[in-house]
């Protein structure tokens, strides 16, 4: 793994790669309030095998990327970090794939820089239409309720929430806390993840640019997922020229060691098609 910076302006954008960087580049964007860290190294690795050269980050207000306390800013501002880790690294264009807020990204991504996208993958998201914004009472619960103060309340959210909207065949409360320690041990700033809440709420719906996209894509989606539920992923396909979409049994809003070798297959499955 290496280890770079990039900049947006005045925002510096923390990222990690993997594998031959002679090799096409998969670049990985984060949901809202994950850090790049949640793409584990082994899970990165697999990609890597495959022949990609693989790039995860930071969004802006997480981990060891720049925290914007008096900055107001959309989806178009983060979709723009990304490329400007693109720019850092010398690539022209790439494939992207990206995870519930980071599948709002890449979406964003393929309407405004469509000239640097080869293929897009769009993981358990949607549209920006408040109808297709579907959660159970209880997830949204959860989403919604005051920030962690300290450590141990940290990682009982983070617990609390993927015992809602996790896979339930894989659960595991060890490695769930040991995730969150790992994380919270990283980087803590809970009124950062405040601000992508409110960036996504302030970008509003995609629905009217989508049918432009020409990137291929993928959208895949769990049928157990609670918290973005998969009417969200089916729209997005719907709304994408010539989608596609997989919707995997048994997934939640997560993304278990289990399931990697499943998801490295569809995603490189997809690159290969339309490279």
């Amino acid at each position: 793994m290496r280890t770079g910076a990039a900049f947006n302006g005045d925002v510096r954008i923390h990222f990690d790669t993997f594998g031959d960087p002679n090799h096409p580049t998969l670049l990985l964007v984060n949901g809202l309030g994950s850090q790049c860290i949640n793409y584990q190294e082994a899970w990165c690795e697999m990609f890597a095998a495959e022949g990609l050269h693989v790039v995860r980050y930071d969004n802006r207000d997480v981990g060891l990327s720049s925290h914007l306390p008096d900055v107001e800013y959309t989806l178009t501002d983060m979709a723009a970090d990304g490329i400007a880790v693109l720019d850092a690294l010398g690539v022209q264009r790439a494939h992207v794939m990206g995870l519930s807020m980071g599948g709002m990204i890449v979406q964003t991504m393929a309407i405004q820089h469509r000239e640097r996208l080869l293929t897009m993958t769009s993981v358990m998201s949607t549209t920006g239409e408040p109808e297709y914004r579907q959660s159970s009472p209880r997830a949204w619960e959860l989403l919604t309720a005051p920030g962690a103060t300290n450590r141990e309340e940290y990682v009982q959210q983070w617990i609390n929430g993927l015992r809602e909207w996790g896979s339930p065949e894989f659960a595991d409360e060890g490695r769930w806390r040991a995730d969150a320690e790992r994380a919270f041990d990283r980087s803590f700033d809970p009124a950062g993840v405040g601000r992508q809440f409110m960036a996504v709420g302030r970008s509003g719906s995609r629905a009217e640019q989508l049918p432009g996209v020409t990137t291929p894509t993928l959208v895949i989606h769990g049928d157990r997922d609670t918290l973005l539920m998969s009417p969200g992923g089916r729209r997005t396909a719907e709304l994408i020229p010539g989608a596609r979409f997989e919707l995997i049994e048994g997934m939640g809003h997560d993304y278990p060691p289990q399931m990697w070798r499943h998801w490295v297959d569809l995603v490189v499955s997809h690159i290969r098609e339309h490279s």
